[in-house]
């Protein structure tokens, strides 16, 4: 297709992630199947939180902001890929393809930036446990919270910005499922070079910093669980970070390899199941990893359950 002007241009086509209509079928009621799922496991953990007062502690006053992320990240991305299924529409205007970019980079770099709290939090917990409640406070952990709000929905704004100023594209047609950067990114009319820099630039600025401030306290975690005497000491310290470890590197695993892998192994094709696995599965496996790990998740589960039966 000829280069489209900009100005012209009103409008994208979403391609979706398959061409298959019988692939599409089962992807359209397996998508379905785990986004119920996400909404259903999250909006469980943020309704026992809320409403049991032996877990209304900082640990799951974050947790509550990690469901409220992914529940709002899998429905900005994959929203989209459910409506065109049933419509048949796959055009978004070029203005809701920024808005949907802008959305979805802004809440991963809040989840980044809450498993980053979340983070501190552990390291309070296990290396000042004595000073943890005068430290914790509500107050310090509402204004963690804002931050990480604050600052995910403005770090997005200047990678948006630069890229809603090229002019040119040479396809009106993404191949992905949602507006994403690097397919976008890829339709530019300009120096491929030019693109692959702006995709690892984008990568660098949007992990890089959290990756950092979320790693170097489990530096000091780790120094202080292997100065525990006792095994059952050292099992209990290690058992209240293990879910949070677990949710940390599966995370940053997928954006790794979504954004940040070699120009030679990267293919929009694979872009689009990393980015259906980070949209997707994640999300809806947080929450089980959370109460399938955690006491107190199951705990509260059990009692709220007998409380229903009764």
């Amino acid at each position: 297709m000829d280069a489209a002007n900009h100005s012209a241009l009103t409008f994208f086509i979403i391609k979706g992630i398959s061409d298959v209509p019988k692939l599409r079928i089962l992807i359209f009621f397996l998508v379905l199947f785990i986004y119920l799922l996400t909404i259903g496991g999250n909006l469980t953990i943020l309704l026992l939180v809320c409403t049991d007062p032996h877990i209304h502690t900082p640990m799951y006053f974050f947790l509550c902001n990690l469901s409220i992320l992914d529940m709002s990240s899998s429905t900005v991305t994959l929203h989209k890929l459910l409506i065109s299924f049933m419509s048949g529409d796959r055009t978004v205007s070029l203005q809701s393809c920024f808005a949907q970019m802008y959305v979805y980079t802004s809440l991963m770099c809040n989840e980044l930036l809450i498993l980053t709290a979340m983070s501190y939090d552990r390291y309070v917990a296990i290396c000042n446990p004595l000073r943890y409640t005068t430290i914790m406070t509500r107050c310090v952990c509402s204004l963690l919270a804002a931050v990480c709000w604050a600052f995910g929905f403005l770090e997005s704004v200047p990678h948006i910005v630069l890229i809603s100023r090229f002019t040119c594209y040479k396809s009106k047609e993404i191949n992905h499922f949602f507006c994403d950067i690097i397919p976008v990114v890829k339709l530019f009319c300009n120096d491929t070079s030019l693109s692959d820099s702006l995709i690892f630039i984008f990568g660098v600025f949007f992990a890089t910093f959290p990756f950092l401030l979320t790693f170097i306290p489990y530096i000091f975690i780790i120094r202080t669980i292997m100065s525990i005497q006792s095994t059952s000491g050292k099992s209990k310290a290690f058992y209240t970070c293990s879910s949070h470890l677990t949710v940390v590197i599966l995370l940053y695993a997928t954006l790794v390899f979504q954004y940040l892998r070699p120009v030679s192994m990267n293919s929009l094709e694979s872009n689009k199941l990393f980015a259906l696995f980070n949209t997707a599965t994640v999300p809806m496996l947080n929450p089980l990893i959370y109460s399938l790990k955690n006491k107190d998740i199951k705990a509260a589960l059990k009692h709220r359950w007998f409380k229903m039966i009764k």
